[in-house]
């Protein structure tokens, strides 16, 4: 078997080398339809909130700045939301702002907190037209905006916070100002360095008085410094032009993160939540507009610690009371002196955006970083609103489950979750089918080859479980150290993995490399420290090394000097690869017993100390490696990937294609062609077929998100991608990428091969659109129900005049003659069809049994057979070519052909060879169905029977047209009145008598009286064992369908006597003079 994959290796690898070094620009061109991934959710416990604006025009409508998804609006106060930033080229929110007077909306791109894991953004967006557009109106390289103030009367005055990089000095951080709309910005507060701004206020009676924080911070790999000398409050009283440091009460030294709020009751009166040294501060207040402070109590922010909270909110219903962001909600009802929990039953923690009703002075709303809560009785109670899939996901995991396979992965703060890829739900895949499997921040999940049952969890820095899913049971696994040896060194997103020649071998790492082969009972080290072992508060940071007595925090973020990635070869167990956090990539060929280490500085043009997101042993050559660093924790967003196929001894760049600012997360090898790479990034996922020769990004029902991890599902060849944000994200059935070459894009059309599909009949629950239990729920999508089929069309089809034009175009261009094509010519062109693709469906015993219109789309497009055959019912004046799409019967499971053919003038012309169609069951039924041929006779008669009821449905409707026909000529002949008269209403008695038989009695009709069972009632009821059933028809059914056919039998006798003898009251009508009947003519 290896010796196949090895073959396949070179020979793919030749293939696509030598081809696409020669169609890079039809590549670069490729449109990808058929690659559109689907969002699955889950939504059940959503993701973090960093703003929210209700808008006091009507308070049913929101918007929401989701920290890592973008920002969402919603018009009905929650029971659904929409994402509307989705296409910008940053996802990362730091702020709303709302303008009453203009009805503008400004975003503050970039999170505005000192957050480990947090992205960044490119300026100030705004939107005229409700999020509809939006335009980047400048500070690109603030990286995270916290606030945005409009002046109250003229919207082209705009006050800004922007902190600045997080990572880096410089870029542009302070407040900033502009007076027309934002076409220029001028910073007037804050720095070059380190020192941007967090938090501004306006004195809502004076638009000239302004109230500011400045914040210097520094966050590194190693170490987080959240303040300085330059962290203070500073007071405008000319609009911002000016501004003066506020000192008399506050701390005397290094402060760091501040937050404030302006009593709306009283503007005299400022709130201030102070940082200052070793996670330490205090509550302050003014009652002189800032003038001098007063401490009220020590109040801080805990939890992550105060760079991830420290905003306040003042109550607009009650004096002196505030509300202070923290791990838990904090409230005081004195100013400060006082504080209390904020009720949090069936609530997040970590509070980040609150917002109040003018309305109601009990309603509150909170973000959190499980989303968003409101509370309608001051918080004994909240409300969540679990329809957005916005979990922020670090890493995942699939299994082999069958029919369908799970996904499991570990989130910011929101546990380690599992669900499934897909359902039977005709609504999709629910919160139901949603669990958490393992509490606290989730990371880096596994799974057990073969064994679904078994599942590997972690919560931060390196907590390993085991879950046993047929239990539930968890039980830890962490490796410890012996005794007298140091505390073990496990990043806050430590590495897992299960070998792939031992099922029941599993490594995990901390500093050192650790190995199991009993699924973590016992764990043996196979290498010595990997890292370059430092002490971090040693190391520089914001420029130089720094004293302890500072605003140092390094409680929720990773211990330094960790392991970060860990990849075995699949051909060799002995080679192993480990990647840390300081830059050293370690290779063993040994199992462990030597190791050679690599520094990221010697790769080329990789800064040292690089970060190592990823690292991956070939899954087909021993002697390959792909690595994927990131620098962005030292303020360098460039890409950088390698490849070494001398096992680690030299490193070539592959980033060619890969957009700037836009570091790599992960990296994944298709399993059979070795050519196939994907890669996830900050701001998206993209794919190359030549080794990473040249990558092209995949977009397709995506939005600008960042994905941190990506993994195949082997069996059902999906790729499955973890965003940071925006929950999960599957690709179905990628293979058509296995085949994109030269030689494919080079052919007019090609049919690629589908994968097995199960067939089945999806069910219903009510929360499906159309249901009835409320549109409040979100739903992930499953597939497209059917056979996929994917195909290329190198380009859409022309016309004659098309083709006219385009020559004609060039010779207008090049001013030379244009021949008058001729009358003829244009008229035949009028007449033209455009050309267009069909694929054609055919059983085992090359019957077809369904055609299916393509899209005349250039590059790679997908379509769906619902895997029934073509609709049988007959065609009316508004039928379509290729029939209504439900209306046919489903097909047997089975093996079927399909084969794409381009229909033009007339002609039907096969593109390629047919592929080969296989639908397999996914249920066994409990009772035994009946025969193939019991059940396909059934249908035939059953089809046999409407088409009949049809053709005598017209007949009478036809009859009875006449008949009244027939009485107006013998009212208008001029002659005296006919007997015909009489005879004519003796039929309209009898056609009144047989449209009772056939449809009941018309007055017991009218008010929903039970009637006698009628000829449509026993055809439905024969019917219902073909709707929702493979089973079959049952004894009943054919009895039913007998009855109607006896019935049919008499009417049709009936009718045609009818019809002869209108027939021969026409022809003596006529004779007798009267008019002639058109419908009755021949």
């Amino acid at each position: 078997m290896r010796i196949i994959q090895i073959a396949l290796s070179l020979f793919f690898t030749l293939l696509f080398s030598f081809s696409f070094a020669q169609k890079i620009a039809t590549w670069d061109s490729l449109t990808l339809s058929a690659a559109k991934f689907r969002s699955i959710g889950p939504s059940f416990m959503t993701g973090r909130i960093s703003d929210v604006v209700i808008d006091p025009a009507n308070e049913s409508h929101w918007y929401v700045g989701v920290a890592s998804g973008g920002v969402w609006e919603t018009k009905n106060a929650g029971v659904t939301f929409q994402p509307i930033f989705d296409k910008q080229k940053v996802y990362s929110i730091g702020c709303i702002t709302l303008d009453a007077m203009s009805r503008n909306l400004w975003v503050g791109s970039g999170e505005n907190v000192g957050g480990r894991h947090i992205s960044f953004g490119d300026g100030i967006y705004l939107s005229k037209d409700g999020g509809k557009t939006w335009k980047n109106m400048g500070l690109k390289e603030s990286n995270h905006i916290s606030k945005i103030i409009v002046h109250p009367t003229n919207s082209d005055i705009v006050w800004v916070a922007a902190q600045g990089p997080l990572w880096s000095k410089g870029g542009e951080r302070g407040v900033y100002m502009t007076t027309n709309g934002g076409a220029k910005w001028k910073r007037v507060l804050g720095d070059n360095e380190w020192t941007g701004a967090t938090e501004l206020l306006i004195d809502p009676r004076n638009a000239e008085v302004l109230y500011a924080a400045t914040w210097q911070r520094h966050r590194t790999v190693a170490a987080y410094l959240g303040g300085g000398p330059k962290s203070g409050i500073h007071k405008s009283v000319d609009g911002g032009n000016t501004w003066q440091k506020l000192k008399t009460g506050l701390p005397a030294g290094n402060m760091g993160k501040i937050g404030l709020a302006i009593s709306p009751q009283n503007p005299d009166v400022i709130y201030a939540a102070i940082e200052t040294e070793l996670k330490k501060g205090g509550f302050y207040r003014s009652a002189d507009r800032g003038m001098s402070w007063s401490k009220k109590s020590d109040m801080i922010s805990g939890g992550t610690g105060p760079h991830y909270y420290q905003e306040l909110w003042a109550s607009p219903h009650q004096f002196d009371r505030v509300y202070f962001a923290n791990n838990y909600m904090k409230v005081t009802d004195d100013g400060g002196t006082t504080f209390k929990n904020l009720g949090k039953a069936y609530k997040h923690v970590d509070n980040h955006a609150m917002a109040f009703k003018a309305s109601d002075p009990d309603y509150l709303m909170v973000g959190t970083d499980g989303g968003l809560y409101e509370s309608f009785d001051l918080a004994s109670t909240w409300r969540h609103m679990g329809n957005m899939p916005i979990s922020q996901f670090y890493k995942l995991a699939v299994d082999d489950a069958k029919p369908f396979y799970n996904i499991y992965g570990g989130t910011q703060d929101n546990n380690t979750q599992g669900g499934k890829s897909r359902t039977v739900n005709k609504a999709g895949i629910s919160t139901a089918d949603w669990k958490v499997i393992l509490g606290g921040d989730g990371h880096q999940p596994a799974t057990e080859p073969g064994n679904p049952n078994i599942v590997y969890g972690q919560s931060q820095q390196g907590w390993y479980s085991r879950v046993d899913m047929a239990t539930g049971e968890r039980i830890g696994i962490r490796p410890q150290p012996a005794n007298g040896e140091p505390f073990e060194r496990y990043n806050w997103d430590a590495p897992i993995l299960v070998s792939s020649h031992n099922p029941a071998r599993v490594y995990v790492a901390s500093q050192r490399l650790w190995r199991s082969d009993s699924r973590g009972d016992a764990w043996t080290v196979l290498s010595e420290d990997l890292t370059r072992n430092e002490e971090r508060f040693d190391l520089p940071i914001m420029g130089r090394k720094q004293s302890y007595e500072n605003a140092w925090d390094v409680y929720a973020m990773s211990t330094y000097n960790t392991i970060t990635s860990i990849a075995e070869s699949p051909v060799n167990e002995n080679i192993l690869y480990t990647g840390t956090d300081d830059g050293y990539i370690q290779c063993t060929k040994d199992g462990g017993n030597t190791w050679n280490k690599t520094d990221v500085k010697n790769l080329p043009g990789v800064p040292e100390r690089a970060y190592i997101n990823d690292i991956k042993a070939d899954l087909f050559d021993e002697n390959t490696v792909y690595v994927a660093l990131d620098a962005h924790k030292q303020g360098d967003y460039t890409p950088y990937l390698f490849v070494s196929k001398n096992g680690g001894k030299t490193w070539k760049s592959i980033t060619n294609g890969i957009a700037e600012k836009n570091y790599v997360w992960r990296i994944v090898q298709d399993h059979v062609n070795p050519s196939l790479l994907f890669i996830g990034t900050e701001f998206g996922i993209y794919f190359t077929v030549n080794g990473g020769e040249n990558w092209k990004q995949l977009k397709g029902g995506l939005p600008t998100i960042s994905f941190r991890d990506l993994v195949i599902q082997h069996e059902h060849n999906d790729l499955v991608a973890a965003s940071f944000g925006r929950s999960f994200y599957i690709l179905d059935n990628y293979t058509f990428l296995r085949n994109l070459d030269a030689a494919i894009l080079e052919q007019e059309a090609v049919l690629f091969q589908p994968r097995e599909t199960y067939l089945f009949r999806p069910q219903r629950d009510g929360r499906e659109k159309g249901g009835s239990q409320g549109g409040q729920h979100f739903y992930g999508a499953n597939p497209t129900y059917g056979v996929l089929f994917d195909y290329y069309i190198k380009e859409k089809p022309k016309t004659a005049s098309q083709l006219r034009k385009k020559e004609e175009k060039e010779l207008n261009t090049k001013e030379k003659d244009v021949d008058f094509p001729g009358w003829d010519v244009l008229a035949a062109e009028k007449n033209e069809t455009s050309p267009n693709y069909w694929l054609q469906i055919s059983d085992n015993n090359g019957n077809v049994i369904r055609k299916i219109k393509l899209a005349n789309s250039k590059g790679v497009n997908r379509t769906a057979w619902n895997m029934k055959a073509s609709s049988e019912w007959p065609i009316g004046s508004n039928s379509k070519a290729d029939g209504d799409k439900d209306a046919g019967w489903y097909v047997a499971a089975g093996t079927y052909s399909a084969r794409m053919y381009q229909l033009f003038r007339g002609e039907a012309m096969p593109m390629g060879d047919a592929v080969e169609v296989v639908l397999k069951p996914l249920h066994k039924s409990t009772l035994p169905a009946k025969s193939q041929a019991e059940k396909d006779e059934f249908l035939t008669a059953y089809m046999a029977a409407q088409l009949q009821r049809r053709l005598l449905s017209r007949k009478f409707r036809n009859c009875k047209k006449e008949t009244a026909s027939l009485l107006v000529a013998a009212k208008r002949m001029n002659a005296p009145f006919p007997d015909a008269l009489k005879q004519l209403v003796a039929i309209q008695n009898e056609l009144r008598v047989l449209d009772t038989e056939w449809s009941g009695n018309s007055a017991k009709n009218a008010v929903g009286e039970k009637v006698s069972p009628t000829l449509n009632d026993r055809l439905s009821a024969a019917g219902a064992t073909l709707w929702g059933s493979n089973y079959g028809p049952t004894a009943t059914a054919k009895d039913g369908l007998a009855i109607a056919t006896t019935l049919m039998e008499d009417y049709e006798q009936r009718i045609s006597n009818v019809d002869a003898t209108l027939a021969t009251i026409y022809a003596a009508l006529r004779k007798a003079g009267s008019p002639i009947i058109l419908e009755m003519e021949d």
